[in-house]
């Protein structure tokens, strides 16, 4: 049986480029003591993902050339050498960007495709879904009647943050978007009480209009612009997020940073970065509120679907440029 995986051949500068990748032809791998052997069904390209593409020093171990890449998946197990896991259950790991994956029991976690559909394990249920969740409410210490605004606001993330700032009673939810069909679904499905078109005009002019009386939290997807509007409309104590900055991800010369950081001090404003693998605490609490809020249709999702193993670099590439209306998601 023949595994197709992608390959990183070499570090990318600026923006990936097709050759730096390659779809490697391997036999299916078999499991070893203590491992399930998966077939993936469905795949995970993520924003965070460019930066594993660098040798740079990071949070995360950097891809290894020559060496199959790794990302969110959930798949069928078809093989078993472990406790615990039998064949025909479904897990989610990540040992993605290729069809099938060895991986260690321990580090998959079983799910139920009868209680959400596959995909939403990547995304709603899965880690973009308590990036949101745990950001927000842990991170941001959104509180109850806070205007929130949201960049990158119609992707897997910011659309989550949102609604369940919506959800947990904020006074005002505004979000920017990269078209004006998104910010049509922000404002006519997510229930946003604001959004506009950063490509529209000035963010700073656009996010005052939006917000006259400012906002108390920010949750950064993008960085730049995005990040110097906020801060000019930050309210006494606000908060700011910093979850991505994908604005700046494929720059080759460092980004200029925000140019009034000091009115941090007038409004005794708090930027604080953070991963969600720092609160994997609120696991259980997040799929318990959140999953009945999906189950009860009250919070809403979309899914960007792309097919065939083969799509998956392209899938990749689509969510830096912001081809995306939600989570980004490659099914085999």
């Amino acid at each position: 049986m023949i595994n197709r995986e992608w390959h990183l051949l070499s570090r990318p500068v600026g923006w990936p480029k097709p050759e730096d990748f390659a779809l490697v032809e391997t036999e299916v791998p078999r499991p070893g003591e203590g491992q399930v052997l998966v077939r993936n069904e469905y795949l995970s390209v993520d924003p965070y993902m460019r930066g594993r593409m660098s040798a740079a020093k990071s949070y995360a171990a950097p891809y290894e050339l020559g060496r199959p890449m790794q990302g969110g998946a959930v798949g069928e197990v078809v093989a078993s050498e472990a406790e615990g896991i039998a064949v025909g259950d479904h897990v989610l790991h990540f040992g993605g960007w290729r069809e099938y994956a060895a991986v260690n029991a321990r580090s998959a976690v079983k799910v139920d495709p009868a209680a959400a559909p596959l995909p939403a394990y990547l995304g709603v249920l899965g880690m973009t879904g308590l990036t949101a969740y745990a950001g927000l409410l842990r991170t941001a210490s959104f509180k109850e009647g806070d205007a929130v605004f949201v960049s990158g606001a119609a992707g897997a993330v910011g659309g989550q943050v949102g609604q369940i700032a919506r959800l947990k009673g904020a006074s005002r939810v505004i979000g920017s978007a990269g078209s004006d069909e998104k910010v049509r679904l922000l404002t006519e499905e997510y229930g946003f009480d604001a959004a506009f078109n950063y490509k529209s005009g000035p963010v700073a002019e656009q996010l005052r209009a939006a917000a006259p009386d400012g906002v108390d939290v920010y949750f950064d997807n993008v960085g730049g612009e995005h990040l110097e509007a906020a801060i000019g409309s930050l309210n006494l104590g606000g908060r700011i997020a910093i979850c991505g900055m994908i604005s700046v991800y494929n720059n080759t010369e460092p980004a200029p940073g925000p140019k009034n950081l000091a009115r941090l001090i007038q409004t005794r404003g708090r930027i604080e970065g953070f991963l969600v693998g720092d609160y994997y605490d609120l696991q259980p609490e997040f799929v318990r509120e959140v999953g009945a809020w999906v189950r009860s249709g009250e919070l809403k999702y979309r899914q960007t679907v792309v097919e065939g193993i083969e799509n998956t670099l392209e899938a990749f590439l689509g969510v830096l440029r912001g081809d995306n209306t939600g989570k980004m998601i490659v099914k085999l």
